[in-house]
């Protein structure tokens, strides 16, 4: 097979993935901190053009998303063109055609109704999200790209990349930093991540992310043909596109087409399957007897080679119906876990869980390292959505860059003045661990780092007989709740070994009507 460029068709795909694959790393680079407190590019885009975010979000909120409509346009284009948007626009799509070179097997696996995984996937997912359980963050294959470079692929590229300069700057000799230190500064602006953060779960995302590479082992593209929820809708829309794939004429069988189709879309009579074709134009370059033509029509709609059958599709149903009935009756419903801190601007945590796509964008802007994936602490429904944890990091006062990069409206987009006000928890000191109540050594720490005008950390003054069995006089902090927002700060700083002496809980936090009292000897460890 030769592949002629001048008289390519697919050469207008392959530029138009290079496009997009560009546009989607400018926009992650640019989803970090600038230096303000301003985001200046609509970062979020990749996740507002995709429909299956957009209508399992709009189910579970159970009203319009003025923020996902764009979706609309990716709707419309396919309904013209067909699944154009899986080879021409989808970043996995193209890191996947990319990688299947290096990592491909000599023959591809087939396997037995594998294409309906993806059908029943997306089945379940809108029907749980129609009863409030949110599924699509942990599918869909922009919040797994995302996430995965987020939390893994971005901190560790931070640290490959800078070792080498760093090691130069400090073990080299002199006239050797004059010409790494020029390269670094460049790196730090253009490629690298502003900080080095280090995120919970950063192994299990990385894994998740790999899992989908690694299935092009088994065959081209397995992810896009058998497993993505989002190719499935697009395969559901695009049963009814005007552009579609021929064969004109009669074919000489020599079963190029099928042989190179990476979606498996032409069947034994070379008939191309409008649901699975991504408009690749692999065939149309490689077939000998230059039959295979794309051409607009009005739509046909046949039995057509992929599909879910009704027995399937009721049983996925009844699935969606139960899996929200079983969720609802845990204790943690009743109980939440009082550790459960969620950033500000975040809407009631039932409406957060069903608009929250985990995509990992808040994470990343987060200045202080505060925002981090959850694991089990609102349930396996909330499993990577964004908590506070403060012994890691914190939010910093003068931030709102979480609410400018939400795609979804999760995290409302607060100005400066409305943030600072968001209570988010409040602390409380266990006396237990706290060095001027425990060991009558002074420290002020807490006090301090409080970011708050008045601020929520006051003392008073306590004589105490210390180890050394010494009476000193020592200043004890206290909390103001009323003055209290949560931010963390205390406890990130707080220079006792291991858990920290002050504990930021999620009571008190504005989203919720009334605050939760937290009560020392909790069930949760403190």
């Amino acid at each position: 097979m030769k592949w002629d460029l001048l008289h390519s068709k697919r050469i207008w795909r392959i530029i138009s993935q290079i496009v997009f694959l560009a546009i989607f790393l400018f926009l992650f680079r640019k989803t970090d901190y600038n230096g303000t407190d301003q985001i200046p590019y609509a970062v979020n885009l990749i996740f507002r053009i995709d429909p299956l975010i957009a209508l399992s979000v709009m189910l579970a909120a159970k009203t319009v998303v003025a923020l996902l409509l764009l979706s609309l346009i990716t709707v419309g284009l396919t309904l013209l063109l067909g699944r154009f948007f899986c080879n021409w626009v989808c970043p996995m799509g193209t890191l996947l055609d990319f990688s299947h070179r290096f990592i491909r097997s000599g023959r591809e696996i087939r396997f037995k109704n594998d294409r309906k995984i993806k059908h029943v996937l997306l089945v379940l997912i809108l029907i749980s999200a129609l009863f409030s359980v949110p599924l699509v963050g942990y599918f869909d294959p922009f919040s797994i790209l995302v996430r995965g470079i987020t939390l893994a692929l971005d901190p560790a590229l931070k640290t490959i990349v800078s070792h080498p300069f760093d090691m130069a700057y400090t073990h080299g000799p002199e006239w050797l930093s004059r010409f790494t230190e020029p390269v670094n500064t460049v790196l730090k602006k253009a490629i690298l991540p502003y900080s080095s953060p280090a995120f919970s779960l950063a192994l299990i995302s990385a894994l998740i992310l790999a899992g989908v590479f690694a299935l092009e082992k088994l065959q081209r593209r397995f992810w896009c043909k058998n497993l993505c929820p989002l190719g499935a809708l697009l395969s559901w829309i695009s049963r009814y596109s005007l552009l579609r794939g021929h064969s004109q004429g009669r074919c000489e069988g020599c079963g190029i087409c099928r042989s190179i189709c990476r979606m498996n879309a032409i069947n034994a009579d070379n008939r191309i399957s409008p649901m699975a074709c991504t408009l690749c134009l692999d065939c149309v370059d490689f077939c000998p007897s230059s039959k295979i033509t794309f051409r607009f029509k009005n739509p046909v709609v046949r039995p057509d080679l992929e599909g879910i059958s009704r027995r399937a599709f009721i049983e996925t149903a009844a699935t969606g119906l139960i899996v929200p009935a079983i969720l609802g009756i845990r204790p943690i419903r009743k109980n939440p876990n009082p550790l459960l801190i969620r950033p500000p601007g975040a809407v009631a945590e039932d409406e957060f869980l069903s608009l929250c796509v985990r995509c990992g964008e808040c994470m990343k802007v987060c200045i202080g390292n505060a925002l981090h994936p959850a694991f089990l602490q609102a349930g396996v429904e909330g499993l990577f959505s964004p908590v506070v944890i403060p012994r890691i990091g914190y939010c910093e006062f003068v931030c709102t860059l979480c609410g400018q990069v939400c795609p979804t409206g999760a995290l409302k987009k607060l100005s400066k003045t409305e943030k600072q006000k968001v209570v988010i928890g409040r602390a409380y000191i266990d006396r237990n661990r706290c060095l001027p109540f425990s060991e009558g050594i002074p420290c002020i720490v807490c006090e301090e780092h409080c970011p708050t005008p008045d601020k929520a950390i006051k003392f008073h003054l306590a004589t105490v007989v210390n180890d050394h069995g010494e009476t000193v006089t020592v200043k004890q902090p206290y909390v103001i709740d009323e003055l209290c927002i949560g931010c963390g700060i205390c406890e990130t700083k707080c220079p006792v070994t291991g858990r920290s002496a002050i504990i930021v809980t999620r009571a008190g936090e504005t989203r919720h009507e009334t605050g939760e009292a937290f009560v020392p000897g909790s069930p949760y460890g403190y």
